[in-house]
This record gives structure tokens, C-alpha cells and sequence, in this order.
């Protein structure tokens, strides 16, 4: 049976790109470029909670990389560096192969170096820490909303919890919608060049893991702000058009999680400047609503005007 510095070498030491010492050593050795500050986050993926324990190894590698990448992209970070603790059952060498294939595939795609890690016998968990660079002063928080401002989500939030249900409840879905939500579930595509983009233009933001009102409600209380989503803005057709009743999509929509998409907010003088980037980044940006002076607080606008709080909340590890 191979040893653990055996493993590691076999399938998690590779030529880096931005490191001045990457893993084999006690530590390795980085360092910011000029005039950048560095931001750090760290996520666990711990199998049974977070993922299913027969999930195909690449997509569980690409996944343990990207959601934390979307941490970087909500602070409008440029990805460089990650750390990888890995707990494994068994020394399963062609598991490993499989995971190391998909999670270095993600660290191609936005330019992360593996910088080093640990593997131990355990229970399946895989955590990673990613480190990116922003420019001083100008990284995106949570803390910047102000009433007045409007409310932004990218992409096509809901698709990973349909893909979820479908797997876990046997949602019935169109054969391509369910081919898209699976997708979206298992290799989730961080919005870091928007990230980047919004720097200057938005005055918070956060990624959507945990359901969009979940979320919101973090940044909301960052910001000490309110919110009204209005419901006829929401992209809720994609989702209906792959067979969820309109009840389950909106739900999805709201509080699914697992989307890792951009929940932000801006002034409403940048409204044509986010369309134009949304047309440039070929990503769809959807205004969904304004924040207001009620800190905390959260309606739904339905067609009528009628407002209602949300019956729907985010994920909770502890709930």
C-alpha cells in the first residue's frame, strides 16, 4: 500500500506557475505581488453532508476547488493559490487519480497553483484553502450595500437544487434539464471574471451557496440595509421550461444553494454599466430588486404590489 508522501507525490505535486516553493517542503513560500492585498477563505466538502459518497471523483476535485474560488470571485479576487487536506477511507489510487484530474482541471482554468496540504486516514472530507490577490483597498465586502441600491444576481440561480432533488427525490426533469442541473450541481463555474469586473461598480456582494435569501440576508445585515425582491424579475423560465412546477422552481430559486453565483448590489446610476457587462461577459445579470432603510428586513413583491416576507430560508449546517 503507498504511503501518504507517496500519494502525494504521485498525485499532487505538479510544476506551479506563481509559487516560489510549493508542496514537500514544511511550508510553502508566496508572496503578493505589489500593491495587493491578499485574501484567504477555506471550505469543507465532508461526504454524506455536502456531497453523496459515490459522487464521481473529477467532479468532487473540481467542485473542492471551485466553490472556494467563488469565495475569492465574490470579493473580486484574482485566484492564485490553494491548499488541499484531504481525509480518505482507503488509499484508493485510481479514486485519487480521478480527483486529482478534476481539481487540477479546475486550478487550469483560473490560474490556481496546488501550494500544498495534507492527507490523513478518515472518514471521506476534503477542505481547501484558496489565497487570491486584489488590489488594496478596492477587494468587494459584504459591508458596502446602502438603501437605494439595486439588487443584482448572475447567472441562472436553482439549477444545482433541482439537480439535488432530481437525484436525491427523483424531481422528474426534462432529459436536458436535467443534464444542465446535474451539471450545475457537480462542476459549478465560479463567476470570477464578473468578480473582477465589479470592482468599482458594486458596493457589495457575496456568492449564493447557502440559497439567495440566505445569503441576502448576511449581506443585509453587513450592510444594515433592507430588501425588496420583486417576483416578475426573477429567471425563474429557465427552470419551469425544464418540467419544476412553478412552486418548486421558485423555491429552488430562492433557497436551493449549492449555486455560486453572484448576489451583488450597486447604485442605480451603474444599472446601464452592468448591462453592458453583462453583454460583454456573454452572462446573464438580472436586477431583482432595491435595497431600503429597514435593516434586516426582507419582502416579496408579487404583479399585484402585495408584499409578503419569504417563506423559504437558506441552508444551515446546524439547523
Amino acid at each position: 500500500m503507498p504511503s501518504e508522501f507517496d500519494l502525494i507525490r504521485r498525485h499532487f505535486l505538479r510544476p506551479t506557475q506563481h509559487t516560489a516553493l510549493a508542496g514537500g517542503d514544511d511550508a510553502a513560500l508566496i508572496a503578493p505581488r505589489p500593491g495587493m492585498q491578499l485574501a484567504v477563505s477555506t471550505d469543507m466538502l465532508v461526504a454524506g453532508t455536502h456531497f453523496f459518497a459515490d459522487t464521481d471523483a473529477r467532479d468532487l476535485g473540481w467542485k473542492a476547488l471551485a466553490v472556494n474560488v467563488s469565495d475569492l470571485a465574490a470579493m473580486g479576487a484574482e485566484p492564485r493559490w490553494a491548499f488541499l487536506a484531504l481525509a480518505l477511507p482507503t488509499a484508493d489510487d485510481a479514486w485519487l487519480t480521478a480527483f486529482a484530474e478534476g481539481f487540477y482541471a479546475c486550478a487550469a482554468a483560473f490560474g490556481v497553483d496546488l501550494a500544498g496540504g495534507d492527507t490523513t486516514r478518515g472518514p471521506l472530507d476534503v477542505c481547501v484553502t484558496v489565497i487570491g490577490e486584489t488590489p488594496a483597498g478596492q477587494a468587494l465586502t459584504r459591508a458596502g450595500a446602502r438603501p437605494g441600491d439595486e439588487l443584482w444576481v448572475s447567472g441562472q440561480p436553482g439549477f444545482a437544487a433541482l439537480g439535488l432533488w432530481a437525484l436525491r427525490d427523483g424531481l422528474r426533469l426534462a432529459p436536458v434539464g436535467r443534464t444542465r442541473c446535474l451539471a450545475a450541481l457537480h462542476r459549478p463555474q465560479p463567476r470570477v471574471a464578473l468578480g473582477q469586473a465589479l470592482r468599482g461598480v458594486a458596493s457589495a456582494a457575496l456568492d449564493v451557496s447557502d440559497g439567495l435569501i440566505g445569503d441576502l440576508r448576511h449581506l443585509l445585515q453587513a450592510s444594515g440595509c433592507g430588501a425588496q425582491i420583486d417576483l416578475s424579475a426573477l429567471p425563474l423560465a429557465a427552470l419551469t421550461d425544464y418540467g419544476a412546477a412553478h412552486e418548486v422552481a421558485l423555491r429552488a430559486l430562492l433557497s436551493g444553494g449549492d449555486d455560486y453565483e453572484l448576489l451583488f448590489t450597486a447604485t442605480a446610476a451603474h444599472h446601464a454599466d452592468i448591462a453592458a457587462l453583462a453583454e460583454r461577459l456573454d452572462l446573464p445579470l438580472h436586477c431583482i430588486g432595491r435595497l431600503n432603510d429597514r435593516p434586516g428586513e426582507i419582502l416579496l413583491r408579487a404583479a399585484d404590489g402585495s408584499l409578503q416576507p419569504p417563506q423559504t430560508t437558506g441552508y444551515d449546517h446546524f439547523a
